[in-house]
């Protein structure tokens, strides 16, 4: 039989365990071997295989929104056969975890047939509150293969009530250079005739703002937007690689009472975090200046090979969520404590490689898709094995008992640790005399400090 402190013991170590595995909060909520669409028939998918228009192997997920019961997924057109780059599937169908994609706004706006696409190759895209769905265009496809350049990247902007295209910008000379890449996007939408979409340029480092009102946009520029040239390093299942990315991850706070935003932002290829007030971006006059320099902020560092890629923020709560390509991962941080108050909400060398957008709704859940795009790059991915997910929570099981959570109070700790040794107490008998009681205090210091740890991690 266990003496009074094995148990103690036992009983600590089970709650430290517990705690610590309920970090892993996510659930996964749709898999894919190889994406698929829903044609009109069979027939009509099997001729698209046959020409050469559709070739699974070569459609891959990037990027995700959630509008409704829509969930949108962009494909982006590394290599051809790609018959649609952004496509939905309806949450409300639970029939199967593996849904066909339907194509947005429709088959005929993906068409590369037209001298002048409606859409070539979008990586990111956002929904706001006004019934919006803002795509950011690369307008560059086969970057892997025979790369072909449709034009300077675009802005589009649909309404998704009735999926008419309501607006579409194209950036114009002089905010797009021969190395851009434009691949991430944020939307700043508290007044909906006055929103303004900031859009991350990677290939040459800098940041487009966009005027919903005055339908015009500027470029700027600054040193925080560059890569870490000792941060390029990336080693992901097996395949390591360097890159040397620029801006990239970027997230908007909600509005402060001036209206005004802070914008977080960070390079892919960096271990570092940096902020900026929308104020100051806004501004025309003074974004494109050089006096904007001081203006920005830095937070601190994640720590070596925690190089950051998607993140957004849940403004309820403050948490930035954002991916963490090398640890196979999603981080957390809570913007009201310090940078160095971060921690991981979920981990898997499984269901977690490389984790390529991360996505807060207006319901408050986490979406995160994870695609194995190393693989696909430098490697191949295998139509046998399950390549592609989509993991769920709600943003209050994500943060459960990690460094982003509510902190919760020592005495509420205490008082459940006094509840699991109770049983203990009551069964010493006095009998035993001093090394009874030794052993139990002993017992009792040894698992409170357990469990102080485990609450602490």
């Amino acid at each position: 039989m266990l003496s009074g402190w094995a148990l103690a013991l036992a009983a600590a170590l089970m709650l430290s365990v517990g705690l610590v595995a309920g970090k892993d909060n996510l659930r996964v909520a749709y898999e894919w071997r190889e994406m698929d669409f829903k044609y009109d028939s069979p027939d009509q998918r099997w001729s698209a295989i046959e020409s050469g228009a559709f070739k699974p192997a070569n459609a891959i997920p990037f990027g995700l929104e959630i509008y409704r019961h829509r969930l949108f997924i962009t494909l982006p057109r590394w290599r051809d056969g790609v018959p649609a780059s952004l496509a939905y599937l309806d949450l409300n169908d639970t029939s199967t975890k593996m849904p066909a994609l339907t194509p947005f706004p429709s088959w005929v706006a993906h068409s590369l047939n037209e001298s002048d696409p409606e859409l070539v190759s979008p990586f990111r895209v956002r929904a706001d509150r006004c019934g919006r769905l803002w795509v950011l265009d690369s307008r560059i496809s086969g970057v892997l293969e025979q790369t072909k350049l449709y034009g300077p990247a675009q802005l589009l902007v649909y309404d998704l009530h009735s999926d008419d295209l309501l607006r579409r910008h194209v950036l114009p000379a002089g905010q797009t250079k021969q190395s851009s890449f434009f691949a991430n996007l944020a939307v700043e939408d508290s007044d909906c005739e006055n929103s303004f979409a900031y859009m991350a340029d990677l290939g040459s480092p800098g940041l487009v703002v966009y005027s919903w009102r005055d339908q015009e946009s500027w470029r700027v520029q600054h040193h925080f937007f560059h890569p870490d040239p000792l941060a390029g390093n990336f080693s992901i299942a097996g395949i390591e690689f360097q890159w040397d990315d620029g801006v990239y991850g970027l997230a908007l706070s909600k509005p402060q009472l001036d209206g005004f935003s802070t914008l977080y932002f960070h390079p892919l290829s960096s271990t570092m975090e940096f902020s900026v007030n929308t104020a100051v971006l806004r501004n025309k006059t003074l974004a494109t200046s050089g006096a904007i320099y001081r203006e920005f902020n830095i937070l601190g560092s994640r720590g070596p090979n925690d190089q950051a890629g998607a993140q957004c923020l849940d403004p309820e709560s403050g948490v930035i969520f954002y991916a963490l390509p090398n640890q196979n991962a999603v981080g957390c941080w809570k913007t009201s404590g310090s940078y160095k108050s971060q921690d991981r909400v979920y981990m898997s060398d499984t269901n977690m490689i490389f984790p390529s957008d991360v996505k807060v709704d207006d319901q408050r859940r986490l979406w995160v898709m994870s695609n194995q795009l190393q693989a696909f790059i430098y490697d191949e991915l295998y139509p046998g094995s399950i390549n592609f997910r989509i993991l769920t929570a709600s943003v209050q099981d994500a943060i459960d008992r990690t460094a982003c959570d509510v902190p919760r109070k020592l005495p509420e700790i205490i008082s459940k640790f006094g509840e699991v040794i109770k049983t203990n107490i009551q069964g010493t008998k006095m009998s035993e005399g001093r090394s009874a009681s030794t052993r139990f205090t002993f017992s009792w210091l040894l698992g409170s400090c357990i469990l102080l740890c485990s609450w602490l991690l």
